[in-house]
């Protein structure tokens, strides 16, 4: 297994593939956005990620964490969470409620928004996906509210190409945008979190610090690949290359919870798609995840998620 470093930080390379190999578009919208004069757009919170790219132009971003930002041609804004954010021609700019506007449905799944009628035009590609269950829920929970790439720090030359073919792909109205725009978007996000993960070098604790920790991140990697392998803190020190007690002291310290804990959450997850999207048995789910028994997996979900799993099999086939 590779490592990569930059500096003094490093990331393990194999652990961020298993990790951002975990996370993939199941739908999604995708619009060009023309934006002229004064103007402002309130973003409520959903359930999906968001991502917004300047296409030309500039304006401002607001979050909650970090006030008003301004964007330029090039930059990228991924809202993992779908937290509640705004986008306006200036700072503290007049809002109107994204459902006020109206968008020009172009397609599958793909549309067009004009507002303003005199000045410079800023033109943006705005997205909202939804991630396929079960694997993206961990990493999701362990990224911050808001990712910003900017043009000019960007590592990854490709990352603009792939934006630009975005646009055009919403442009060109053709057959199959939906599909395309899908598969572009996957790749995008990607190399988004990847370049982040890589301009990020103060991070020293969390998920990005496990990432770059040459020891931790080779257990991540591990248990993101094999979720079913009876893992323990021994064996998991044993990929690490490192003593029992030192591999348990500092994944707890990077990640923040210890290995143990931080298994179990990622076999639930991952039970708790199997059993809502892909209609998996109880007994099929506790096998792939490496239980003795049905009773046994049983007893640990419910203890962590708090309900049966057979309930939540059941809430799906209903």
């Amino acid at each position: 297994m590779l490592d990569y470093s930059s500096g003094k930080s490093g990331w393990h390379a194999d652990a961020l593939s298993e990790v951002l190999g975990d996370l993939r578009i199941s739908d999604g919208t995708y619009g060009r956005c023309e934006l002229t004069g004064s103007w402002g757009i309130d973003f409520r919170d959903v359930s999906q990620a968001r991502f917004h790219f300047v296409v030309s132009g500039s304006c401002f971003l607001r979050s909650p964490e970090r006030g008003w930002i301004e964007l330029h041609v090039g930059d990228v804004v991924l809202v993992p969470h779908g937290t509640k954010h705004a986008l306006a021609h200036k700072a503290r700019g007049k809002l109107a409620p994204l459902e006020d506007i109206p968008l020009d449905e172009i397609g599958d799944r793909a549309y067009e928004m004009r507002a303003g009628t005199h000045g410079k035009a800023t033109i943006l590609v705005c997205c909202s996906v939804s991630f396929a269950a079960p694997a993206a829920a961990s990493l999701l929970e362990l990224m911050p509210p808001m990712l910003l790439i900017r043009e000019g720090a960007a590592k990854d030359k490709t990352l603009p190409l792939l934006l630009d073919a975005m646009t055009e792909e919403v442009e060109a109205r053709r057959v199959g945008a939906a599909t395309v725009l899908t598969r572009l978007a996957d790749v995008v996000i990607t190399r988004i979190v990847r370049s982040w993960v890589e301009s990020r070098t103060e991070d020293t604790v969390g998920w990005l610090a496990a990432i770059r920790d040459p020891q931790v991140g080779r257990a991540l990697a591990a248990i993101h690949k094999e979720p079913g392998k009876p893992w323990s803190v021994e064996s998991l020190a044993d990929v690490a290359k490192t003593s029992r007690s030192v591999f348990a002291e500092r994944f707890n310290a990077v990640v923040g919870i210890p290995p143990a804990r931080y298994l179990t959450r990622w076999r639930m997850n991952l039970a708790t798609g199997w059993l809502r999207s892909e209609r998996l048995t109880v007994a099929e789910t506790a096998m792939r995840l490496g239980y003795d028994s049905e009773a046994a997996f049983s007893r640990a979900f419910k203890r962590f998620v708090g309900v049966p799993p057979s309930a939540i099999r059941r809430a799906a086939v209903e």
